[in-house]
């Protein structure tokens, strides 16, 4: 049965096509889903009844429900825990911003990438999401800020899962938030994160989407990346790197790259040198992120002082580095962290 947050308005003109129905109704009923937020195809009437009844026995609307719900006291930041119904769940976390509301989709349910610091990766992953349940995840955030005139200014592929690894569902689930008759969230507000897949980012770069790239380093040698992060054999710093300095050159678009910060493995001031010369002559931003505990790893959050003294010799060096704003820390906000306390994992 068609999944209707699963349809881009070309693929929903062409299903009314095939019903014998006007393409405008497509246009109609996607204006109805995104702009005015229907809960229930009986909600769309400017349709016919006789539409209307097909509708809702030929195709699907929302198919997941929330399981649990998290508000942090300190920031406002929203998590919900979506469940569907073949008993998956995956989070999404809604982020109050100065500049904005941030959503932050989950493109997978679980992760096999293996990253020893996110509580993603325990227990695999058990399989993809679709564009429309990604859809189905902004959605839920955006009607929570319906009720005070808001909406979702940007969106990050950052949650659960490898975005890469999805790579057509991904960009499928862009297209659709991206028309204008829809959501109209515009691609240069748009973030995908990767642990490194090098064939996606290449592909990235040769799409010229004006999405932001943002890249999962977290080390700057071979051996240490190798030890956190299991994709570094794959695909080892030189052949990341080179990658990145094509989907630079292709796009003219500099790459955000996220460093997690762990105490007394990759937050010496050697290894921001190494980080600097790493980076030299690739426009990039670096997000260093303090560590969140996950209580299977033997992982400690680095000292404010020197995180501090990180940011400075990176700056020294040339290299343009902030740390990250820490949203919902009151919260199981962390990629990973509320879905596993649910299945009583952590």
């Amino acid at each position: 049965m068609p999944h209707l947050y699963d349809m881009t308005l070309t693929e929903m003109q062409q299903w009314m096509a095939d019903q014998g129905e006007p393409k405008y109704r497509a246009k109609q009923i996607f204006q109805w889903l995104y702009q005015r937020r229907a809960v229930s195809v009986e909600d769309m009437t400017n349709l016919s009844k006789a539409l209307r009844q097909r509708l809702g026995q030929e195709a699907t609307l929302g198919t997941s429900r929330e399981v649990t719900r998290q508000v942090s006291k300190v920031d406002g930041t929203v998590k919900f825990l979506l469940g569907w119904p073949d008993g998956v769940t995956v989070e999404t976390v809604l982020m109050r911003h100065e500049y904005g509301n941030s959503v932050c989709i989950s493109t997978q349910v679980g992760c096999k990438m293996g990253c020893t610091f996110c509580a993603s990766t325990l227990g695999g992953m058990i399989r993809q999401m679709t564009a429309g349940e990604m859809v189905e995840q902004l959605l839920y955030s955006q009607r929570l800020l319906d009720e005070s005139h808001e909406r979702v200014s940007s969106i990050v592929l950052m949650g659960s899962g490898e975005p890469m690894n999805n790579f057509d569902a991904a960009m499928k689930f862009i297209d659709i938030v991206n028309d204008p008759n829809g959501l109209n969230i515009g691609q240069r507000h748009i973030t995908i994160s990767t642990v490194g897949l090098v064939p996606g980012i290449i592909r990235l770069a040769d799409e010229g989407r004006p999405i932001t790239l943002a890249v999962s380093l977290h080390a700057a040698t071979d051996e240490l990346r190798s030890s956190m992060m299991p994709v570094n054999k794959a695909y080892p710093i030189a052949k990341l790197m080179e990658a990145c300095h094509y989907y630079h050159n292709k796009t003219g678009k500099r790459i955000s790259f996220e460093y997690a910060l762990i105490g007394g493995k990759n937050d010496s001031l050697d290894d921001a040198r190494r980080l600097a010369r790493l980076l030299k002559g690739l426009p990039s931003h670096v997000n260093l992120i303090p560590v969140n505990y996950v209580p299977e790893r033997n992982y400690h959050r680095t000292p404010k002082d020197q995180i501090q003294a990180f940011v400075n010799e990176l700056r020294s060096l040339g290299v343009n580095a902030t740390v990250r704003r820490e949203m919902g820390h009151d919260i199981s906000a962390a990629c990973g962290q509320l879905r596993a306390e649910h299945a009583g994992k952590l």
